[in-house]
């Protein structure tokens, strides 16, 4: 067994409060308990109760189907002690009364009387009971209450997809399919009789190639009302109500206790581990929760289950699940605040360094997003001193950094040319490749603002030698090429205005 790990013990410490979600029951109902025995020796009687219960007829405190149980086991009795009258009439007393002939008496007894329509999913005891629709479970549930009733040695079969019963007589295991009228050792040539009772031949039932097929004791063969439910509840997207029932079955099996807690030489149950089963019902459930984009309420049964149920990896990738899904929200809502709120909230329900992984994304979004709502000189100012402190702490790798720079310079030079103060964004960006160096766009971003420069000397110096007014002229044409000795404007200007100059 694995211990709890700290993030699992402070995540229950931390969330076992709060959220209003009425989560599923996670302690067996304490029938489960009553019920399980370590040897698995149950009479006929005790298994009648026990596939009631399995089947949902009994929820405690439930006055009107605690009577229905009741009626139930009463009418279960009495068709056993039907059949054992009518078997002893309809077997010639010639003949010996074998356990093969009681057996066999049974499966037709069932399909003459009681089991009506097969329904792939109806796995309830009580179900068959009121209306004859039955599946596998529930027709090998009920033919073996009755053989045991007529005191013979039944097992169930489950296959991956199917189960039946095997009937132990003479040291032979005969097959019983229950869903068949004419199920009764499969293969075997059969009598067949028209509706009016006439023999007309020979009806023929082909035994089935069972891969992977698993003896199971009686009792194991009626927890699988219960894994049936489950399976049905799950496939209707109820998994709330599924984690009950698998935490009543595995106490059924188990009476409780956890994986590995178990008898060394215990068999595989089922194909399945019933506490594994459990598990995954219980995982199933957290899954849901987070499709169903409630975050919070998957952390919360996280913290709810997660002592009764420990298993550290599985719900460590749960929650970690739950915290991304969470985050992201906010991100994608930019409630970045809320989400260092978050964040902060469930740091210990995460590892180092899941946090530290979280707490990057949400460095680089609020840097980001600080970059966008740049107003000012000031605003640039400060947002790059915060990249450079992030980038000191290792929150912001370098070529991230680099290129919110490289953003903030850009907006910041666009706020200050506002007002076409070329020179402003022009000394702006010098003093920024200072501080932070340089690359070739925001080299190129510095040339357009002194090409902006540069034209708006040329058309301050056309304007005045069209006004005639050649000494300003001139002197915009020299304070020009001072700044912009190169600039091939402000050189044919000058060329122009030498020869032209009156």
């Amino acid at each position: 067994m694995v211990l709890f790990s700290t993030f699992l013990t402070a995540a229950f410490a931390q969330s076992s409060s709060g959220g209003n979600t009425a989560f599923p029951r996670i302690e067996p109902d304490p029938k489960a308990l009553d019920f399980y025995r370590h040897d698995r020796d149950y009479s006929w009687t005790d298994l009648v109760e026990i596939s009631l219960w399995a089947s949902g007829s009994s929820p405690a405190g439930n006055t009107a189907s605690n009577n229905a149980t009741a009626s139930n086991l009463e009418r279960i009795h009495q068709i056993a002690e039907q059949i054992a009258a009518e078997a002893a009439e309809a077997i010639s007393p010639q003949l010996p009364s074998t356990n093969r002939e009681k057996a066999e008496f049974i499966l037709n007894y069932m399909h003459k009387n009681l089991l009506r329509y097969y329904s792939i999913n109806q796995t309830r005891i009580d179900t068959v009971l009121s209306n004859g629709r039955y599946n596998c479970v529930s027709s090998a549930v009920l033919y073996m209450i009755f053989c045991k009733s007529a005191g013979l040695d039944v097992s169930g079969v489950v296959t991956r997809d199917h189960a039946f019963v095997t009937v132990h007589i003479d040291g032979q295991d005969i097959d019983v399919e229950t869903t068949n009228p004419y199920g009764f050792d499969p293969g075997n040539r059969r009598e067949f009789h028209d509706e009016f009772g006439r023999l007309t031949g020979f009806a023929y039932v082909p035994a089935r190639n069972y891969r992977d097929r698993q003896t199971i004791s009686p009792i194991e063969l009626v927890s699988l009302i219960l894994r049936n439910r489950i399976s049905d509840l799950e496939s209707a997207n109820r998994f709330a109500d599924a984690v009950p029932l698998a935490v009543d079955r595995a106490a059924l099996l188990s009476g409780g206790t956890l994986a590995g807690n178990g008898e060394a030489d215990e068999p595989a149950v089922l194909f399945e581990d019933p506490y594994q089963a459990l598990l995954d019902r219980v995982f199933n459930y957290g899954a849901f929760l987070l499709r169903s984009g409630r975050e919070e309420d998957c952390l919360r049964w996280a913290a709810h289950a997660s002592p009764a149920y420990p298993e550290e990896k599985r719900w460590a990738e749960l929650v970690l699940a739950a915290v991304n899904n969470r985050l992201t929200k906010y991100v994608q809502a930019n409630q970045t605040t809320e989400a260092r709120r978050f964040l902060e909230t469930e740091k210990l329900v995460l590892t180092s360094m899941d946090y530290e992984r979280f707490d990057l994304m949400l460095t680089d979004t609020e840097l980001s997003n600080r970059a966008s709502r740049i107003r000012s000189l000031a605003d640039g100012d400060s947002t790059a001193a915060a990249i450079e402190d992030a980038r000191r702490n290792q929150k912001i790798g370098d070529r991230r950094a680099d290129e919110l720079l490289t953003f903030i310079i850009q907006r910041t030079a666009s706020i200050l040319s506002s007002g076409r103060d070329w020179l402003a964004a022009i000394n702006y960006i010098e003093n920024a490749i200072t501080r932070f160096g340089s690359n070739r766009e925001i080299e190129q971003v510095l040339q357009n603002y002194r090409n902006n420069r540069a034209t708006d000397f040329h058309n301050r110096f056309a304007a005045a030698w069209n006004r005639r007014n050649y000494d300003e002229a001139e002197q915009i044409l020299n304070e020009g090429l001072l700044e912009f000795p190169n600039d091939r404007q402000l050189l044919a200007d000058r060329t122009s205005f030498k020869r032209n100059r009156p």
